[in-house]
């Protein structure tokens, strides 16, 4: 190990110009003199997987969100034993975090307490995951229905007539109140069931490990592949919708997906069925959800007319563009039936077969809420969001439709009050002139922290790493930083990962950084990104092999390279920063090593 420790959050030299960068964030988020010894003495990742670039004060509020709501289900409903919540912080703009240990003295006081929780959700997965699902549906509809048009010139009659008395300024206030509520509520939902998803595989692979002390990671993980999920849903959309216009003989009018005419009979049909499909599966982003610049295919269509065109060539070429979910059942299958008779006795057996069933049961929902939460729920917010600023800047108190993405959340209510309450005394507002300079130095200081580059880590890393997430998503394990610490300045050509998804292949490196990079793959390229979001799906049938910076073994990127049967190497640390697009590679899924060839 080169070096035992990260530098301290306290240590860090941010970029140059950028004093008061802290304002763009609610005070508690920031490291800072009152929990200096606290925070010196943690460790600290960069969660680059979620939030990889500077965040703005509106796009903070979910990453607040998120992870308040992981930590409350981790360390108050459920008392996952070894684990408390997910501390996390705000570095000038970029998101850190922290997983939170439990006193091993303690731990044994909080299992009967988790089986007794966790064994409900356990014991009633079906019926609680369906009420899940219109609990979800309900919150989505509830924020569509939240009006943000602008205040009246006069109210409607019926406020005076009916009694009704509060009018459109109370309400304008109040469906800001209630957003906030429903969002915050939406990320409450999205860790009811995954914390436990989480933590019945974890104990599934425990078992495994002590039962076959040299089965590899990635064994353990085949056992529970084959799966049909919600995510891979708006990508099967896009192959139906491929297969149409080929069958409806317009296929050529994908031929440029920025100009595609439908005409006729024909187009008529191919639009009808679009629009079937594009409510809810293309409420789907470019990216992870999280960042107000992620495009929503629903509202870009040239982004999936651009895959629509990808299946379009391959069907015309006869190529087989389902997924290949047979072979993958069957090879699960016979990793499961394989180990199973290594099992001495029928109560071994029996346990096996309990935990892999509940693993299988969970498993789905380990990527359904991404679809439900990150892009389904997540695209409604932020046309939202969108409208809501539209209406500041249209009456004058913004000067621009997206200045509110600049405002805290807390800030917003405040220039609503301007807003409404001058409105009712047919007053100037004040909040052009209050914010105007606050937000164009924002800007300028947001500009700035995008160009910085992240630290990796921070702080001193622990000896053992139990929180459920920070393993099985993140790929945080006190191996992983081992790696971070001792190979960031190695050129010896090879990086280590986890091994995600099986076979070894060579081939020619791709990086992506953002969805726009996307386009740019061939097929046959290797494809080398911080992380890989969702709405990639349609990248996969082409590329041979995918090496990601972070990301464990539940990461979407691990999960839909096994369901794609394509190899993967996630958690690598270093990829994008060693690899170069042209560099030509051997990836080796199996044992987890990507080797630099020239």
């Amino acid at each position: 190990m080169a070096e035992n420790r990260f530098p301290s959050p306290f240590e860090i030299e941010g970029p140059a110009d950028v004093e008061g960068w802290e304002d763009l964030y609610p005070y508690s988020v920031s490291f800072g003199e009152a929990r200096k010894e606290y925070e010196n003495d943690r460790f600290w990742f960069h969660d680059s997987m979620h939030w990889g670039q500077a965040l703005t004060p509106w796009d903070s509020t979910f990453f607040e969100m998120a992870i308040a709501s992981l930590s409350q289900m981790n360390s108050r409903h459920y008392r996952i034993p070894p684990a408390e919540g997910i501390d996390f912080r705000v570095l000038y703009g970029y998101a850190y975090l922290s997983p939170v240990g439990v006193d091993p003295e303690k731990i044994e006081a909080r299992v009967p307490q988790f089986m007794e929780r966790a064994g409900h959700y356990f014991g009633n997965w079906d019926d609680l995951y369906t009420n899940w699902l219109v609990k979800v549906k309900d919150t989505i509809a509830e924020i569509e229905a939240l009006d943000f048009s602008p205040l009246p010139e006069i109210e409607d009659l019926s406020i005076v007539t009916e009694g009704v008395a509060v009018g459109s300024g109370y309400q304008l206030l109040s469906q800001y109140n209630k957003f906030k509520d429903l969002i915050l509520k939406t990320w409450n939902y999205h860790f009811e069931f995954l914390n436990l998803g989480y933590a019945a595989y974890l104990d599934f692979f425990g078992f495994c490990k002590e039962a076959f002390p040299s089965i590899p990671d990635l064994g353990i993980a085949k056992m529970v592949a084959g799966v049909e999920v919600d995510l891979f849903r708006p990508n099967e959309e896009l192959k139906v919708l491929a297969q149409k216009a080929v069958d409806l003989g317009i296929a050529r009018a994908f031929d440029d997906p920025a100009n595609v005419s439908l005409d006729g009979e024909a187009g008529a049909q191919w639009q009808a069925a679009w629009d079937e499909a594009k409510d809810p599966w293309f409420n789907f982003t470019s990216g992870n959800g999280f960042y107000h610049f992620d495009k929503i295919w629903r509202d870009y269509p040239e982004i999936p007319y651009a895959f629509i065109k990808d299946y379009i060539t391959k069907i015309e070429a006869g190529v087989d563009i389902s997924r290949p979910i047979e072979a993958i059942r069957a090879e699960r299958d016979r990793v499961v039936s394989e180990y199973r008779e290594l099992l001495a006795t029928d109560e071994d057996r029996e346990a096996f077969d309990g935990k892999l069933g509940l693993a299988r049961v969970v498993f789905p929902y380990v990527e359904n809420h991404n679809f439900y939460i990150e892009h389904w729920t997540m695209s409604v917010v932020w046309r939202k969001i969108k409208e809501l600023g539209a209406t500041l800047a249209t009456d004058g108190l913004m000067a621009n439709d997206d200045d509110i993405l600049f405002l805290r959340r807390d800030e917003v209510n405040e220039v609503l009050w301007d807003y409404y309450s001058n409105w009712a005394v047919n007053a100037p507002t004040a909040a052009a002139h209050h914010w105007g300079p606050k937000i164009i130095k924002r800007r300028e200081i947001h500009a700035k922290l995008l160009e910085w580059e992240a630290p990796k880590a921070l702080g001193e890393p622990p000896e053992v790493i139990t929180e459920p997430f920070t393993i099985m998503l993140w790929g945080i394990t006190s191996d992983s930083v081992e790696n971070w610490l001792g190979a960031e300045d190695s050129d010896d050509g090879t990086l280590t990962g986890m091994a995600a998804s099986p076979g070894a292949v060579e081939g020619i490196a791709r990086l992506v950084f953002s969805p726009e990079d996307v386009g740019d793959i061939q097929d046959g390229e290797i494809l080398v990104a911080p992380i890989t979001a969702p709405s990639w799906a349609p990248m996969f049938p082409k590329i041979q092999a995918c090496v990601t910076d972070i990301g464990g073994m539940m990461s979407h990127a691990a999960i839909v390279c096994r369901e794609y049967a394509v190899p993967a190497v996630t958690g690598t640390g270093f990829g994008t920063k060693r690899i170069k697009t042209g560099d030509r590679l051997r990836v080796d899924g199996s044992a987890g090593t990507v080797t630099i060839l020239d």
